[in-house]
């Protein structure tokens, strides 16, 4: 091979296989979790590198399965069935295609931060509270809030059962080996971590005969159901259309905060975030096609390529290639290895998508975002992940709000005249208690001069109100309120 015309392919291989060895266990840990066959994850995973790796974007961001969308995808398929989703991914593809085209990549960099944690995090506290039902061999509760109440009981249950204790015991196993795994030596820590925890799962299950769950095989070819033109008719569902909507906004938001995230990571070209969204639509659109599970930028994939040394999407699409070789020659593999631990995987991964020293420094700085973190958490919990998304939202255009009303009186009384008193700032409905209030503490027996010309905003409420108020004044014989306008050139009045 010549290296003057492929300068990095050695970095590239070596991080192809680190991100192959990491993406894995993930591919197949939320598949399972989706309730789909396991090889449905790793086609998503195949995509991810040959399709979306070659396209441009963010040259070093790998993509495939997300835990993030776990949640979403497996109410989807219990709503509407495996064919159906095929159908929802492939129009979350054309979705993300179209607004690649109108250069809409960008404007996803204007939602709030928030928001998006707060959409993780909610995300991470039903994984966890989801995994750990399969960690403990028993069948979760339907609802988030079913999910996290029935957790003490299910535990009571387990440990007087072998089969739940055994399961326990290497769900547990694993996410202990997650957690100390970077306190290892470091010739250890060669193996990434997630494929390490797996496979000391695996060895302990089939070592000692432990009685528990293992992925069940079916093919890759067998795996793959293209979706049906009956499967299409339910377009005219709203619920589907809503999900749509969901799996775009979601996948969207996550890809283009993982690809802000992977370029504070390396020095390399910056991500062009339009590009970045044609190439997850044109992923998803394929993954729709074949049935497959919806694809976004995975950070810990997309860490694991630029901690490898990855230089070029060389090395996203290799992992591709090794993950279509695995599946293509060693799918009986997947049938050895534990679901309690791919169950831990994800518990893990859910743990991470919580920011628990964000939502620290947050609640110490400001508040109010703190606030929507934790509201939009709660109501995906309690709601669902589309109705959290949307009051976390709603409630972030709310704060914007009343924080672009800022408005300042300024009251000047020398004793003797008029009082004058200056209004400055965006005078909104938002903030009218506010203002009359100042106003009708002012001496009711004292002429008064109100100057707007501080004014940049002032709304037909506010207007109607300050005019009924300097009515109000004067009608008890004091002399009538000067008022002086805002300027035409500097305030906006609907």
């Amino acid at each position: 091979m010549d290296q003057t015309k492929f300068p990095h392919l050695r970095q590239d291989f070596a991080a192809s296989l680190v991100v192959f060895l990491v993406a894995l266990p993930l591919c197949v840990g939320v598949a399972v979790a989706s309730g789909v066959p396991a090889e449905l994850g790793l086609v998503t995973g195949i995509v991810g590198g040959l399709v979306t790796g070659f396209m441009r974007g963010s040259s070093l961001q790998v993509s495939g399965p997300a835990a993030g969308l776990t949640v979403l995808v497996f109410e989807a398929v219990q709503e509407y069935g495996l064919p159906v989703l095929g159908v929802v991914v492939l129009a979350t593809g054309v979705l993300q295609i179209l607004m690649g085209a109108l250069k809409l990549g960008r404007y996803f960099r204007a939602i709030s931060v928030s928001v998006v944690e707060g959409m993780l995090a909610g995300i991470g506290l039903v994984l966890i509270a989801g995994q750990l039902y399969s960690v403990m061999d028993t069948e979760a509760p339907a609802s988030g809030l079913g999910k996290i109440a029935g957790l003490p009981g299910a535990l009571a249950d387990a440990v007087q059962n072998t089969a739940a204790l055994a399961s326990l015991g290497l769900g547990a196993g694993t996410i202990a080996i997650l957690v100390l795994w970077k306190r290892m030596p470091k010739q250890l820590r060669t193996v990434p971590g997630p494929l390490a925890a797996v496979g000391l799962a695996t060895l302990a299950a089939l070592v000692f005969s432990m009685p528990v769950a293992t992925v069940e095989v079916q093919g890759l070819l067998g795996s793959i159901q293209p979706p049906s033109m009956d499967a299409f008719g339910e377009l005219a569902n709203v619920g589907v259309l809503a999900t749509i909507v969901a799996f775009t906004l979601i996948a969207s938001a996550e890809s283009l905060f993982s690809a802000a995230a992977v370029d504070r990571l390396h020095d390399g070209p910056r991500t062009q975030y339009d590009k970045e969204l044609l190439a997850q639509g044109t992923g998803n659109a394929v993954c729709g096609v074949l049935g497959a599970l919806p694809m976004t930028a995975v950070i810990v994939r997309s860490a694991a390529n630029v901690q490898a040394g990855a230089k070029t999407k060389a090395s996203r699409v290799l992992h591709g290639v090794w993950l279509l070789l695995f599946a293509a020659l060693l799918p009986s593999v997947l049938a050895y290895i534990p679901i309690p631990a791919l169950a831990g995987i994800l518990v893990h991964a859910g743990a991470k998508l919580i920011p628990v020293r964000e939502i620290v420094a947050l609640w110490r700085e400001h508040r109010g975002e703190a606030l929507i973190l934790m509201v939009t958490a709660v109501s995906i919990v309690a709601v669902s992940m589309f109705e959290g998304v949307l009051i976390g939202l709603a409630l972030a255009v709310v704060k914007t709000a009343w924080e672009a009303s800022h408005i300042k009186l300024e009251v000047i009384d020398k004793g003797a005249g008029p009082v004058q008193a200056y209004l400055s700032g965006n005078a909104t409905f938002l903030r009218l208690p506010k203002i009359l209030d100042n106003l009708e503490a002012l001496p009711q027996d004292r002429p008064v001069e109100l100057d707007l010309s501080g004014l940049h905003h002032l709304d037909h409420a506010c207007r109607t109100a300050l005019e009924n108020w300097a009515e109000r004044h004067s009608a008890v014989g004091t002399e009538p309120v000067r008022m002086t306008s805002p300027e035409p050139a500097k305030v906006t009045a609907p």
